[in-house]
């Protein structure tokens, strides 16, 4: 097992959290954002001198790769590509929509017990991109991809597909907006289900230990990469 420093910085929210052999030790939050430029690195110190202080090396960064705000996810994978130049550390990536059906399936979501969700039902987390469009992925409740990651703009058929057939699960802080458009017996909604650092363990653990490392000198966020293939060459 490993010692992962996790960093998530895709929407408003900013946190840190620290992982020993798949157990959170440490973990910073700031749900007053976005503060990033200003919190991340006061958390990441912290965590750094908690784990100096308790003689635990650390083995990776872990970093939430988007999609997710442009300035938020430059701003935390510069952060986590730094301590792994600094330190000599492995690089993890979790895609933020993965991250987010996480603590649907540890039932975390109060208002969502495990045990209350249809074994065929299907999650679609949502990551607001303005307007009436949102990045989504839908999952299975194995975390199995259903549908990969697309920019939707969301009318009352963009989901009926999956909602002729499924209970389906709309979170994140792009789900809100869909409420009043998405019309169907089989839609529902979680409210606060945030992408958060300490949800991230699973993910970069497994990571981790399948060697899923990603290159420092090269890794860009999905935002990033997804932003520069839709420019048109001469604009940039």
């Amino acid at each position: 097992m490993a010692c992962i420093l996790n960093i998530e910085t895709s929407t408003d929210v900013c946190s840190v959290a620290v992982s020993q052999d798949g157990a959170c030790i440490f973990s910073k939050e700031d749900h007053g954002g976005p503060n990033h430029s200003v919190m991340l690195g006061l958390y990441v110190d912290e965590a750094m001198s908690f784990a100096d202080s308790h003689a635990i090396p650390f083995d990776a960064v872990a970093v939430s790769s988007g999609p997710g705000s442009y300035t938020g996810l430059r701003i935390g994978v510069s952060m986590a590509k730094g301590l792994c130049f600094g330190r000599d550390l492995k690089l993890l990536s979790v895609p933020t929509l993965q991250l987010l059906a996480v603590p649907l399936l540890l039932g975390k979501v109060p208002e969502l017990p495990l045990d209350s969700l249809p074994d065929d039902a299907l999650l679609c987390p949502m990551i607001d991109a303005r307007r009436m469009e949102v990045y989504a992925q839908i999952f299975d409740r194995s975390l199995r991809e259903v549908r990969p990651v697309g920019a939707d703009v969301v009318d009352a058929d963009t989901y009926r597909s999956y909602l002729d057939s499924h209970d389906v699960y709309f979170f994140g802080n792009g789900a809100a907006k869909c409420m009043s458009v998405i019309d169907h017996p089989r839609a529902h909604f979680v409210r606060g289900v945030e992408p958060l650092a300490k949800y991230m363990l699973p993910l970069a653990e497994k990571r981790f230990l399948n060697g899923q490392y990603e290159d420092v000198a090269y890794f860009e966020p999905f935002y990033l990469k997804a932003f520069v293939a839709k420019t048109p060459k001469k604009l940039l």
